[in-house]
């Protein structure tokens, strides 16, 4: 079906907005995108004398690499070019092993031949790094894979496709961080596009650091992925069940058995792309996201956490729904934390868009009032503590987002605690249950949802520590629909935090990190918390599948009275002095070659910096305390 055959098709079935929103992206992708990536290589792109002074590194453990490659009828320009891209790399203790499963069609002296048979002889006799064994019928991809491991007798292998290319310093990237990091079994690096000619770059996909939510939700690693040869030995190779997600599948097995995994925030892996590739048009190859949704639901069989794998809202996405013995029970009680300040309104509204459609039932209310002054607030509260699962308490001092919400999960009976601001419209019915069942695993501390704006733009998909010199909601003021960079936007996945105006947290994991900290009284006090629970070794996770909305403004100016500015500019210094590594070194899930300016996941367009914000206090006549 050609592009307009498709643009119509998606109108039908999604209308003008969506279609729209839809085509506004392609162009971004298409265009600015590939614009901004060109400047980005020009400014980043490693020089030749780089090249040079890396062909003289001396590595104390000298590593090998195995290269392994499954070929099947490889069109003679793309083989070339991959030999060729191995050939050039500037680290050379590597070997080259492929397995040729395109079919025997003539046969020679030396036994079977097949169209490759003289190009692979050719590249084998000038370098003897390179071998390649004739498979006597194409195995598929996965028998083919495991043809090309069986050959290998490196220390750590290496994935690669058949029409695929790796950069020059890829292998020199990897003996530079296993050099460092002995411990490490596995390893990945950021890849990009390339074109017909082998001329162009386009679409890099610049990863975080080892994310498992995200790796749940899409196989997000791909190429380059490094392991040790053991993991081969010891855990299997390709399973030809899983044909088209095989790698996926060889992924999701490693990474259960190991945490010593690292990431290269470097393009080291270029991706063939074709008309006839998953990358180009996924409806062709619908078996293998089907085969990827199955090799996901066996990673949860094998780990013993009830689950079932859905695919998600577009192809290579999945969506994995918790299916806890206690949920269909009811169980557990979930108490719900809401500060609140007049606005009746807004509380009503929130608390009904809540117990109108929940899927989920078992919920307390613990409403904290502080300082209203309007009489229908104080109506409504008397109303809503005739229901026998709403309690109103009252906080007496001036305003502390982190004080009023310690004194509700003081009172609260839940063992779950789900921070909630008053002015939350709740949009799907499942979102506390999906809430609830990603929180209740042994891993995850806290869970934060995926919130809208009243004109159905983004206002938060997870946070992004360091953006803007502190942190910043991801894909903010986007359109609902969009996928995001690298599908983030639509999958689950960790962060560092999540914003406290719709987010979970196990009570037992609140009360060790000691509740929300009262220095913080008005900002930052979601992501200091959220920031103290990973530093106990659990995740913070966000899920795009619990959808609210989120009724501030966007539009709403900044209150800069001068008792505001110097309040945030104390919470920014107090903050800037908990986590000034982290905010120098960058945020692990984000990119460090991404921009800083917004966390909307674009490309960085110049080295910034590290700079927290800074107020002109004298402006307002004060002075920094």
């Amino acid at each position: 079906m050609n592009l307009a055959g498709k643009t119509l098709k998606y109108f039908r079935e999604n209308g003008a907005r969506d279609t729209v929103r839809k085509a506004q992206n392609w162009y971004r992708v298409h265009f600015t995108e590939v614009n901004d990536y060109q400047a980005f290589l020009r400014r980043n792109r490693i020089s030749q004398a780089e090249l040079r002074d890396q062909k003289k590194a001396v590595f104390r453990r000298n590593l090998k690499f195995s290269i392994v490659v499954p070929l099947y009828r490889t069109p003679e320009k793309y083989l070339r070019e991959m030999i060729r891209s191995v050939q050039e790399q500037t680290y050379g203790n590597w070997e080259l092993c492929l397995a040729d499963g395109s079919g025997i069609q003539t046969q020679d002296g030396g036994g079977g031949k097949t169209q490759l048979t003289d190009i692979l002889k050719e590249y084998s006799a000038r370098d003897s790094r390179i071998r390649f064994r004739t498979l006597p019928e194409n195995l598929g991809i996965a028998g083919n894979s495991n043809a090309a491991l069986d050959m290998a007798q490196g220390d750590y292998i290496v994935l690669a496709d058949h029409d695929d290319t790796l950069s020059p310093d890829a292998l020199y990237e990897c003996a530079s961080v296993l050099e460092n990091y002995p411990e490490t079994e596995l390893l990945y690096s950021d890849e990009d596009k390339i074109s017909f000619s082998g001329k162009k770059y386009f679409e890099p996909n610049f990863k975080p650091d080892f994310n498992p939510d995200y790796l749940y939700g899409t196989n997000y690693i791909c190429h380059l992925f490094v392991f040790r040869k053991d993991f081969y030995e010891r855990f299997g190779g390709f399973r030809p069940q899983f044909d088209g997600a095989q790698d996926y599948d060889l992924i999701l097995r490693y990474t259960e058995k190991t945490g010593n995994i690292r990431h290269i925030p470097k393009v080291l892996y270029h991706w063939r792309k074709n008309e006839g590739s998953t990358a180009a048009d996924p409806e062709k190859k619908l078996y293998a996201y089907e085969h990827g949704a199955q090799a996901l639901q066996e990673h949860w069989d094998r780990t013993g956490i009830p689950a079932r794998v859905e695919m998600g809202e577009v192809y290579g996405t999945y969506h994995t729904i918790y299916q806890w013995p206690e949920l269909s029970g009811q169980k557990p009680l979930v108490s719900i934390l809401v500060p609140n300040k007049d606005h009746a309104e807004d509380l009503k509204k929130c608390l009904e868009s809540v117990e109108s459609q929940s899927v989920y039932q078992n919920l307390e209310w613990i409403i904290v009032e502080n300082n209203s002054t309007e009489p229908e607030t104080f109506a409504l509260y008397r109303e809503l503590e005739k229901k026998n699962n709403v309690q109103v308490l009252t906080w007496d001092g001036p305003f502390n987002y982190s004080g009023i919400n310690n004194l509700a999960a003081r009172e609260a009976g839940g063992e779950y605690l789900l921070l909630l601001n008053n002015d939350i419209i709740q949009i799907r019915p499942e979102s506390i249950q999906e809430m609830l069942g990603i929180c209740m695993r042994d891993d995850v501390a806290a869970v934060g949802a995926k919130l809208y704006y009243p004109d159905d733009t983004i206002q938060h998909a997870g946070v992004v520590i360091g953006v803007k010199g502190i942190a910043d909601h991801a894909f903010k003021y986007l359109p609902s629909k969009v996928a995001g960079y690298g599908l983030r936007a639509i999958t689950t996945q960790d962060y560092n935090a999540v914003t406290a105006a719709c987010m979970m947290v196990k009570r037992r994991d609140f009360e060790e990190a000691g509740g929300l900290n009262p220095e913080f009284r008005v900002a930052f006090n979601d992501i200091d918390f959220c920031l103290r629970l990973r530093k106990t070794g659990k995740l913070v996770v966000f899920t795009p599948f619990a959808e609210f909305y989120h009724c501030e403004s966007k539009s709403r100016g900044a209150d800069e009275t001068p008792e505001h500015i110097l309040r945030f500019q104390k919470e920014i210094d107090a903050f800037v002095e908990r986590y000034r590594d982290l905010l120098e070194k960058g945020d692990p899930w984000y990119n460090p070659n991404l921009n800083l300016l917004a966390a909307d996941f674009s490309l960085k367009k110049a080295d910034i910096k590290w700079e927290h914000p800074k107020y002109d206090l004298s402006k307002f006549g004060l002075k920094e305390s």
